[in-house]
């Protein structure tokens, strides 16, 4: 019989917001990136997606392909020292849903693992700091600890259903009894390939996919958290039109 596992994603299921926009706010502080891409690239993407008129994945890849971008050439040191400043100062802004969650698992000796779209130097501070056993995040590629501008994304489903598998094997996981959470369309290979799926605060995109996915509509939770209430629903009930 295999180990039972728990599967997190960070950004939006963990954390409040996204660890990369975080980063993102830090590394313009920094001067390492121009202010002026923000209004010029970003703003627009933020403002759509602020009013309900835009896509969250299309903000959050915009200022992912900045990042690329603007680490590039850096040292690897540059970036570990801003990401551990980051997490000091927005790590505990976290779900209360999820924080509990890893408590439990942890009391019933399951293994707790990331699987985050967001920078690997962000997610192994944020899930150090949360006690995770494992985790992976999107890798961005250096030589001699210096950034060559290209990365080994970890934010769509099908490298996700890659990590989720090789974690699978490293730790001889039952998947069929294990759990993950997550919430947007990324990370719907990590819900599907386990027995105990939750969406949290999922975006309509998610829903969707688990809405026309019979096996996995059949099992998975969804939990939305508002201010200091957390609602329980069923998907049969949620209207997406």
């Amino acid at each position: 019989m295999g180990n039972i596992a728990a599967f997190f994603d960070i950004d939006g299921t963990l954390y409040r917001q996204g660890l990369i926009t975080a980063m993102f706010k830090k590394l313009i502080t920094s001067e390492i990136i121009d202010e002026k891409r923000w209004y010029n690239e970003v703003r627009d993407k933020f403002i759509r997606w602020d009013r309900r008129v835009g896509n969250y994945d299309d903000y959050l890849l915009k200022i992912a392909e900045i990042y690329i971008d603007a680490v590039k050439g850096l040292h690897k040191c540059q970036i570990e020292f801003i990401a551990k400043k980051v997490i000091q100062q927005n790590g505990d802004r976290v779900y209360t849903y999820t924080r509990d969650k890893i408590r439990w698992h942890k009391e019933q000796g399951h293994k707790t693992i990331t699987i985050s779209g967001s920078p690997y130097e962000l997610v192994s501070e944020m899930s150090i700091k949360h006690g995770f056993d494992d985790y992976i995040g999107s890798e961005y590629i250096t030589k001699d600890n210096i950034y060559t501008g290209e990365v080994k994304p970890m934010w769509d489903s099908i490298h996700k259903q890659i990590a989720i598998n090789n974690f699978a094997e490293k730790y001889n996981i039952d998947l069929s009894k294990s759990y993950s959470y997550g919430d947007t369309s990324g990370d719907f290979t990590i819900l599907k390939s386990v027995g105990n799926p939750v969406a949290i605060n999922p975006t309509k995109e998610l829903l969707s996919k688990l809405k026309h996915d019979e096996d996995t509509a059949n099992k998975i939770k969804v939990i939305v958290e508002r201010k200091d209430m957390v609602y329980k629903l069923k998907l049969d009930y949620i209207d997406l039109e």
